[in-house]
């Protein structure tokens, strides 16, 4: 099956926020992925305040992931049936229950250990039924060409709610408490709930697609159907790769880093570390997006891969922090680049009538499998170290992208 390319021209600077119904996207997205990461500042913190338990952090962390990996799949079937800007409605109204539950237990006193463990599941299904949707959504907010640019803007737009969450998060938490300020981060949904009211949709161009998925044979039909397309098959093992060999399991062990490339102030410049990556990941969105550079090719997304590995495992075998600084800042780059690249081709290469179904298989990959991330840099890097451990994920991962750049055609827009 071939698709058609975004376009052969040269692409225009910011493109998808030339379009009206795009900028309204962007925007209430941002702050619905800040709130996202200030929900996290704050029941983290409770949390560790109240219980001071190791598990339930680990817990924590296997609840966010693991919600995108049973249920992707059925969210983006959702959205193939119905419309797509009600799926997302229904996340946002789970996130906002999720919210207020937090401030409630608060309130009153109450939170037991299980209160956490399902509030933190429950809101790990939020961002399942938000994930795929969005990205349905974007099919009818921008024109074809202008898709590429819009899925780059989405990716810059995590980007800075990773990076602006944590800080506003702080400063709600130090100026209204755990209370307040988790019952005003629930009103910070409302803006994307309140837009996706009369947000762009063309039911004309894209029908209700195949029912809703029912049991394991709906599943693996899907999946036949994935892996019998080249490019979206190979997408979706890179995203998946990445997910499962590093995903962001490094950025756990940062303080670890810091303290090993000989720095004893542990919060500024484990701060520093994180912050290099999120700049270069934001930086490359709005390079790539100025420039109109990097249009969406298979063989480029695996080069990026590659970049990253290399820059990743570079930094795990550095003695000096300054280079681990810019590393760090070129594999924030590379990542984006490749994410948001791999992310553009299944987007373009989905058959329209399951388009949800597809996405919602990329989702599980790119997202579910960070799940067990944790095993290959963490529970590996306690017995060889971590460095030799990011290091040799770094490889692992950097040898099977070289293997699969046999797979892909050599010229090829898609």
């Amino acid at each position: 099956m071939t698709v058609q390319s975004p376009s052969s021209s040269t692409p225009r600077s910011f493109a998808a926020l030339r379009q009206p119904g795009y900028r309204g996207f962007f925007f209430s997205s941002a702050g619905a992925m800040m709130a996202d990461n200030i929900e996290h500042v704050i029941s983290y913190w409770v949390i560790f305040e109240k219980f001071e338990s190791a598990a339930l952090a680990g817990f924590a962390v296997i609840a966010h992931w693991l919600p995108y990996l049973l249920f992707s799949i059925h969210a983006g079937a959702l959205t193939d049936r119905f419309d797509a800007r009600r799926v997302i409605q229904a996340g946002m109204l789970l996130f906002m229950a999720v919210s207020l539950a937090w401030g409630i237990l608060f309130y009153t006193d109450t939170l037991e250990m299980w209160h956490a463990m399902v509030l933190l599941v429950l809101h790990g299904v939020a961002g399942v039924l938000w994930s795929p949707a969005s990205q349905v959504l974007l099919h009818h907010v921008v024109p074809l060409e202008s898709l590429p640019s819009a899925v780059r803007l989405n990716a810059t737009a995590r980007q800075l709610g990773l990076l602006a969450g944590p800080a506003v998060g702080g400063v709600i938490l130090l100026t209204m408490g755990p209370i307040y300020g988790i019952l005003f981060n629930a009103l910070l949904y409302l803006p994307t709930f309140l837009w996706l009211m009369k947000a762009p949709y063309d039911r004309a161009a894209h029908p209700p697609g195949p029912r809703a998925l029912v049991g394991f044979r709906d599943i693996a039909d899907t999946l036949k159907q994935v892996a019998g397309h080249r490019t979206l098959a190979a997408m979706i093992i890179l995203a998946g790769a990445a997910s499962l060999f590093i995903g962001n399991a490094y950025q756990a062990q940062m303080p670890a880093f810091a303290h090993d490339l000989g720095q004893l102030d542990a919060d500024l410049y484990y701060s520093m570390l994180l912050g290099a990556d999120a700049a270069g990941a934001l930086t490359a969105g709005l390079i790539l997006e100025s420039r109109g550079l990097l249009p969406p090719r298979s063989r480029t997304a695996f080069v990026l891969a590659i970049v990253w590995c290399c820059a990743l495992a570079g930094f795990a075998l550095s003695p000096f922090y300054v280079l681990a600084l810019v590393l760090l800042f070129a594999a924030g780059f590379a990542e984006l680049s490749f994410n948001s690249m791999a992310q553009t081709l299944v987007q373009l290469n989905a058959p329209s009538d399951i388009r949800g179904r597809v996405i919602g298989v990329f989702t599980m990959s790119s997202l579910g499998l960070r799940t067990f991330s944790g095993v290959s840099v963490g529970l590996v890097g306690s017995l060889v170290g971590i460095h030799a451990a990011l290091a040799a994920s770094a490889a692992t991962l950097m040898l099977l992208s070289l293997s699969l750049l046999l797979f892909v055609p050599r010229r090829t827009s898609s």
